[in-house]
C-alpha cells in the first residue's frame, strides 16, 4: 500500500510516519522529497482545512490511485484572539526559522500582559482513498504556553507548549510522547481504522 504524505517538513513527516508504519506494517511510505519535480501550490486558504485540502488535492492529481494523507497545523493562543493560527510556520516572516517564530510568540505574550497561557494545538487532516473518497479528521492537544524554551526535541513551537496535566514542554517530553499524544497523532489515529479496512 503506498501512501503519499504532502509534507516536506521532516519534523511532521517524521511523526507521522512512525504511527503508520506501527499501524499499517505495510504502507509504503513517500513524501514531497520523492517527487523532486514537484512545486507545491501557495497555502492561501482561509482555515487549516482550506490549506489541508489545498496540499491533498495537488498531491492526488500527482499520485491518483494512492493513499493521499495531507494535513495543515498551527498553535492558537488565547490571550493572542487565537494567533498565530494558520499563519504558525511563518509567524515572524516568510522565512521565520522556529526559533524566530517562538520568539515573536513569547514577545507579543509579554506586549498583551497576557493573563492566560492557555492554548492549543490543532490539526486538520485531508485524506483521499485510492478510490478517490475524501476522508475529513481533526485533532486537538491542549496546554499552555512556558515563559521560557525548554527542551531541544521536536520542532516549531514545542520548547514552549507545555500539555494539559504535564509540566514539561514538547521539547522535553520527546517524540515518544507526541506520538501519543499530539494533535497530528489524534487526527491520524481517527483516519487508521479506514485505511486498515
Amino acid at each position: 500500500m503506498d501512501v503519499w504524505i504532502g509534507t516536506s517538513n521532516k519534523g511532521k513527516l517524521s511523526e507521522l510516519s512512525l504511527q503508520l508504519q506501527k499501524e499499517v506494517p505495510q504502507a509504503v511510505i513517500f513524501s514531497l522529497k520523492d517527487l523532486p519535480h514537484y512545486t507545491p501550490p501557495p497555502e492561501n486558504g482561509k482555515s487549516f482545512l482550506e490549506n489541508a485540502r489545498i496540499k491533498a488535492r495537488s498531491l492526488r492529481s500527482m499520485k491518483p490511485g494512492n493513499w493521499i494523507i495531507a494535513e495543515d497545523s498551527g498553535l492558537e493562543v488565547e490571550a493572542l484572539g487565537g494567533l498565530p493560527g494558520i499563519h504558525s510556520a511563518r509567524y515572524a516572516g516568510a522565512k521565520a526559522t522556529d526559533s524566530e517564530n517562538v520568539a515573536k510568540l513569547l514577545k507579543m505574550m509579554q506586549i498583551k500582559g497576557a493573563m492566560t497561557q492557555a492554548a492549543r494545538f490543532f490539526c486538520q487532516m485531508v485524506a483521499y482513498t485510492p478510490a478517490g473518497e475524501e476522508i475529513l479528521c481533526e485533532g486537538e492537544l491542549k496546554g499552555n504556553i512556558a515563559t521560557a524554551q525548554k527542551g531541544s526535541h521536536g520542532f516549531g513551537y514545542d520548547p514552549v507548549f507545555i500539555p494539559q496535566g504535564e509540566s514539561k514542554t514538547l521539547a522535553e517530553l520527546g517524540a515518544g510522547y507526541k506520538v501519543q499524544h499530539s494533535h497530528r497523532s489524534e487526527a491520524l489515529r481517527k483516519l487508521l481504522p479506514r485505511m486498515k479496512a
